[in-house]
């Protein structure tokens, strides 16, 4: 194999691509990047954990067509510091690869490609189309609240579930729930959750203000989502997802309207006599018109105060500084509605107007000696 190409534009994909490698395995071609070489105009990079793959095409001028298999981590260090515009890439029947750039030269050992394993592909599909941007958008305010533990898998990742004219996006993680829906048009109804590690690394590839329309290939076991000249694939989780719509509040005796900048800077200057080592839970007393916020740790004790528009019932509730803060900033919004049918209720928190997000925060028991 012979290849040239431009330094940069091989950086960002081998960057990209590398997010998918294996960081430590017993197979050592799981650490490396597949380049594989079959026409005279492009490359294609590839990395495959498993779990999930990221693949693009690269333009090259190819001299010798071929495939190798070479350490993500070292190849990645190699073109970042290359001291050329172009990089030049050969490999022998050896695997000895060599790697130039201007005078630098660089001999290493690559990995035999039949080492690599097959990529899964997805059969059957069902296709879904939509709004790279609206995605992005809907995968952004619900990933926060995946679960980060394995103790219960489907957790870790996001339900989608669609029907002909709307399109749901709803994670949990066992403390609070995140739910974003959109009206889209689609074939028919679909359910599939897609795992956390890969609608984080879905996030980074669509670019900012991209109008354009995605296409998602939906398997029984895979889903494949096309950015631009990326595909990613990643197997889709299994198991029985949490009933949601059971799990959202019908009814609520008070309502409270918050500015959503100065309740996180009110919670957020609570939290400072909070810490990893000193967990406490916050407390809010809502009434006449003001949310009072307190804290008690060993350290210390914090109060503070923010207006707000309520209806209904005073009360007073504990909650978890940081799942609360994460529900409020994910809303994107100026103001919203907190809706809570008691102390020991989750608090619901939903948009002015419309229904295109329902966030839950569960409450925190308190103790009825603090103060």
């Amino acid at each position: 194999m012979k290849i040239t190409c431009d330094r940069q534009t091989i950086v960002e994909a081998v960057v990209n691509v590398q997010k998918a490698v294996s960081t430590k395995s017993c197979l050592t071609a799981l650490e490396g990047i597949l380049i594989k070489a079959a026409d005279d105009q492009s490359v294609t990079l590839c990395g495959y954990d498993l779990e999930l793959g990221i693949m693009t095409h690269v333009p090259a001028k190819v001299e010798e067509n071929g495939n190798i298999v070479l350490n993500a981590k070292i190849l990645s260090d190699i073109i970042r510091k290359a001291p050329a515009e172009t990089i030049t890439i050969t490999s022998d029947e050896k695997l000895m690869v060599t790697i130039k750039s201007g005078p630098a030269v660089f001999s290493i050992v690559g990995i035999p490609p039949e080492d690599y394993p097959e990529i899964p592909k997805v059969t059957d599909a069902e296709k879904m189309m939509i709004d790279c941007t609206l995605l992005k958008g809907m995968i952004r305010q619900t990933l926060f609240a995946t679960s980060e533990t394995d103790a219960k898998p489907i957790n870790t990742g996001t339900l989608f579930e669609s029907d002909e004219t709307e399109l749901k996006l709803i994670s949990v993680d066992g403390y609070r729930l995140a739910m974003r829906k959109e009206p889209i048009i689609a074939d028919k109804k679909l359910s599939f959750v897609v795992p956390g590690k890969t609608l984080s690394e879905i996030l980074k590839l669509i670019p900012d203000a991209d109008d354009t329309n995605m296409e998602i290939l939906i398997g029984k076991k895979h889903i494949i989502f096309h950015i631009e000249n990326y595909h990613v694939i990643s197997r889709l989780l299994e198991g029985d997802f949490l009933d949601y719509k059971a799990a959202i509040p019908s009814m609520h005796t008070t309502e409270i309207v918050v500015n959503v900048k100065n309740m996180i800077e009110s919670i957020d200057r609570v939290s400072l006599v909070v810490t990893d080592r000193l967990k406490s839970p916050i407390r809010c007393l809502f009434a006449n018109n003001t949310a009072k916020i307190s804290c008690i740790t060993t350290i210390g004790k914090a109060n503070d105060e923010t207006t707000v528009t309520m209806q209904g019932d005073s009360l007073e509730i504990g909650f978890n500084n940081r799942y609360l803060i994460d529900a409020l900033k994910n809303t994107e919004c100026d103001e919203v509605k907190i809706q809570i049918n008691g102390p020991l209720s989750p608090m619901k928190i939903v948009p002015l107007d419309g229904n295109a997000f329902v966030f839950l925060v569960l409450p925190v028991r308190l103790k009825t000696n603090e103060v």
